[in-house]
């Protein structure tokens, strides 16, 4: 008998030493964070970072030493004391090296000797692994619905930039025709005024809807300085509110690369984001500065963006591009951004990086210069048709904005053009019936029949004069008007437009 319960003791000392979960047996006081342990298996030992070789007695996991949140020990204990057990609480507890270890406890308690002791056996779990992947895929979850909202916020704004910009190609053009007559000093100063203070409205629709729409991928020549300042003007006024002071230094005779200038303004404006909301929570305040050059060398254009903020600590340098990685607090912030900057810049063929300062952190966007070539391409200058070339022309203006449409209708009629005025596609499908045209300027967004729809039966029906439509619009990207207008090859101006840009497009057309 005592044969087989010495065989019994050996095969529980051989399983309590293999086994690769956790093990603890050992007391712990409800009134404080003591605890005294009995026995513990070496995949606790491990799994709290001890040496294999510490005595037992050594090993504390429920000591209110490895509790991060003195709380949440509280809890477990008056949990055990109450119930007598628990099976898979979740604890975030930490090791002995200070890092932390999440980690699932299955226990039975019992009272221990003594008043106020609770006799405890434990199997403790580590479930670090798959805390992250949850947490992850939580934040996946959270970054999906909000892609939809972004997808939802896009429809919208597209919407309310054509509302938007209806009026302000209205001000800007009586603006215009405004400027062209005799005013006193004081006048011409408020029309000025009102022409800039236009353009500015209609630059802050342009970001908005650059920011809220899901654009394909489209690569040109573009000037690094340009999306800078275009980026600045965005965050101008949330600058001024939080007391972030701008210093840029952007290099004259900066060479062109072949960019998505929407992406690199992403890339920019997570870091210029970054940068402030790490320096308005360190100081309240922030000194951002932004500078660009040619690095001959490496025949590359650099952006760098430097804040006076807290810093990033040289083990957070190596992960700061890692998806879901943040210092934010929860909600603050997806862990996604520098990883999203990190891509773009990559498909780009440059390289993002991170250098280390004694105050503050700098990030460095490399961007090849293309090999299309290092500046700007010379700009072909084709003679611009006079007015008397074209004077005596008939043009049908398709407009549903009353007050827009007087006011192009005049610059027309002034410059020598004979205009009938048409407030929806279906009235001018009407006029093109009964009257031969030599150009048609139409709005896209129209009630009824739309510019798409006006165009292709005026392709059906009359051919030659499809050729010669000017469309005018409130916004295209990213949307089915976006694929028309390349497919068509037909000139088009976005609202709110100069009328001096519009008269040179029916000019170049009536040429």
């Amino acid at each position: 008998m005592t044969g087989s319960h010495n065989q019994r003791a050996n095969a529980f000392a051989r399983l309590f030493e293999a086994v690769h979960e956790g093990v603890y047996i050992g007391t712990l006081s409800t009134r404080g964070g003591d605890s005294i342990t009995t026995a513990a298996n070496p995949h606790l030992k491990l799994m709290f970072g001890y040496a294999a070789d510490v005595s037992e007695d050594e090993v504390a996991p429920f000591s209110a030493a490895h509790f991060a949140d003195p709380a949440a020990r509280v809890g477990f204990v008056r949990r055990l004391a109450a119930e007598g057990a628990v099976t898979d609480y979740l604890l975030r507890l930490r090791r002995v090296d200070g890092s932390a270890v999440w980690v699932e406890v299955t226990a039975r308690a019992e009272p221990g000797p003594d008043e106020g002791v609770l006799h405890v056996e434990a199997l403790v779990r580590d479930v670090s692994e798959r805390k992250k992947l949850d947490d992850q895929a939580r934040d996946l979850y959270h970054q999906l619905l909000q892609a939809e909202k972004m997808a939802a916020l896009g429809q919208t704004i597209s919407g309310v930039a054509h509302e938007l910009n209806n009026p302000l190609a209205t001000i800007l053009s009586w603006a215009e025709r405004l400027a062209e007559r005799s005013l006193d000093d004081n006048s011409r100063r408020g029309v000025e005024v009102i022409l800039g203070e236009s353009e500015r409205a209609a630059r802050i629709v342009r970001n908005l809807l650059t920011f809220a729409r899901k654009r394909q991928s489209t690569r040109a020549m573009i000037d690094v300085n340009h999306v800078v300042r275009e980026t600045l003007a965005l965050r101008a006024y949330e600058q001024r509110l939080t007391n972030i002071e701008v210093l840029t230094a952007l290099a004259a005779g900066l060479p062109q690369v072949f960019a998505d200038a929407h992406q690199i303004q992403q890339v920019l404006l997570n870091l210029v984001i970054n940068a402030e909301q790490a320096m308005v929570s360190a100081n309240g305040r922030g000194s951002l500065v932004i500078r660009t050059w040619h690095d001959a060398e490496r025949d590359a254009v650099v952006l760098e963006v430097t804040d006076d903020g807290p810093g990033i600590s040289a083990d957070m340098r190596g992960k700061i591009f890692d998806p879901f990685f943040t210092t934010k607090e929860v909600g603050k912030g997806t862990g996604l951004g520098l990883t999203v900057a990190y891509a773009i810049v990559q498909e780009h063929g440059g390289r993002i990086r991170v250098e280390e300062r004694s105050q503050g952190a700098s990030f460095l966007v490399e961007l090849p210069v293309s090999g299309f070539g290092t500046a700007a391409s010379p700009t072909r200058t084709h003679g611009i048709p006079s007015m008397e070339a074209v004077q005596g022309a008939w043009v049908l203006l398709v407009e549903d904005e009353r007050a827009l449409a007087a006011a192009v209708s005049e610059a027309l009629t002034d410059a020598g053009l004979h205009v009938d005025h048409a407030g929806d596609g279906e009235e001018a499908l009407a006029r093109v019936r009964q009257k031969t045209y030599d150009a048609v300027i139409c709005d896209l967004k129209m009630p009824r029949v739309d510019g798409m729809m006006l165009y292709r039966a005026m392709a059906a029906a009359t051919p030659t004069l499809a050729r010669r439509v000017i469309f005018v619009t409130g916004d295209v990207a990213g949307t089915d008007a976006e694929r028309f207008l390349e497919d068509t090859g037909c000139r088009w101006l976005a609202k709110p437009f100069r009328l001096g840009d519009l008269l040179r497009a029916v000019r170049d057309t009536l040429a």
